[in-house]
């Protein structure tokens, strides 16, 4: 059975600015009502550091508040007062209504639209302590929703390989010719990035009209057939980071893990970095502004350059 957190407060009755803003928070914090003044969340680390500040910011305005355990409760179903099934409907609706209205020519708008919802999403499993079907059922149509928007803004979009991401030696893969798709979106871009400055520093690029035109000695990379692309769940400049054992304790670790999660994000969907709306608006604007590739992807160098400049940890001195 589960343990819980009861908090008793009181605040006085001409502070309506100080209630109002105690009642927004715990709102925001998934709490459940049990009477006026009582409120109820799970025992959980996240959940009691919320209600101690709360009670600490509801004393400070003169009121009173006390944070109490309450172990395996005998009677009672609180589990039941947290489901957020009926929560998750907003979502399943608008996400339904974008999937049939996005096409080709709004997918970069629809995409947006996906972002929000995503955030939406975010905030609501934040509070979802006791997650059903309904919180899959969200997750999956907003994956399919962005898989969607995804393959019309780069309708060859690789298709996920089965597997295991295979090891390779750098030595190996020096002074190359790197093929992929033309018009290059955030996945190649970023896996372009990730060669030249971490792979191969004096690596080529050349943008396929189509995967059947890369000539044989050309590594190719994020379409159908090529030597790095999509594997299960990683997306290709996930993979190219595993394959070349990027991913060691180093330095370089937690920046391209970010990076990583931010590229997976807005190629693949799932949950979104803080990050990531802000990245999708400037490749789209560069993309759109830039019709050369080769152009294209030395702007798209200094965003990644700048990025992993923030998300690496600070040379000691």
């Amino acid at each position: 059975m589960n343990s819980w957190l009861t908090l008793v407060t009181t605040l006085p009755s001409e502070n309506a600015t100080e209630r109002q803003r105690a009642w927004r928070a715990l709102k925001a914090s998934g709490a459940a009502v049990l009477r006026d003044g009582v409120y109820l969340l799970p025992d959980r680390p996240d959940c009691r550091l919320t209600l101690e500040s709360l009670a600490a910011d509801i004393r400070t305005s003169n009121g009173s508040a006390w944070l109490l355990e309450v172990a395996n409760p005998t009677e009672g179903n609180f589990t039941s007062l947290f489901d957020r099934s009926n929560d998750y409907a907003p979502l399943l609706t608008a996400a339904s209504s974008l999937l049939t209205q996005c096409s080709a020519t709004n997918a970069a708008d629809s995409l947006k639209q996906v972002r929000k919802l995503r955030k939406a999403f975010a905030a609501l499993s934040a509070i979802d302590f006791f997650p059903g079907p309904a919180r899959q059922q969200a997750d999956q149509a907003l994956l399919d929703l962005d898989t969607h928007c995804n393959r019309l803004l780069s309708p060859d979009e690789p298709t996920a390989a089965a597997g295991d991401v295979r090891s390779c030696a750098l030595q190996d893969y020096q002074q190359r010719l790197w093929a992929t798709r033309q018009r290059p979106w955030v996945d190649r871009l970023a896996s372009a990035w990730l060669i030249k400055r971490f792979i191969d520093p004096a690596a080529t690029f050349l943008w396929l009209a189509t995967p059947a035109d890369c000539p044989a000695h050309a590594v190719g990379f994020d379409f159908d057939g090529a030597s790095f692309t999509h594997i299960g769940a990683r997306v290709t400049f996930e993979v190219l980071v595993e394959s070349f054992a990027l991913q060691q304790p180093t330095l370089l670790q937690p920046a391209l893990l970010r990076l990583g999660t931010l590229v997976h994000c807005l190629d693949a969907g799932g949950l979104q970095p803080v990050e990531a709306a802000g990245l999708e608006t400037i490749l789209a604007g560069l993309r759109q502004q830039i019709t050369d590739d080769d152009t294209l992807l030395t702007a798209a160098f200094a965003v990644f350059d700048a990025l992993h400049a923030a998300f690496s940890p600070p040379a000691s001195s």
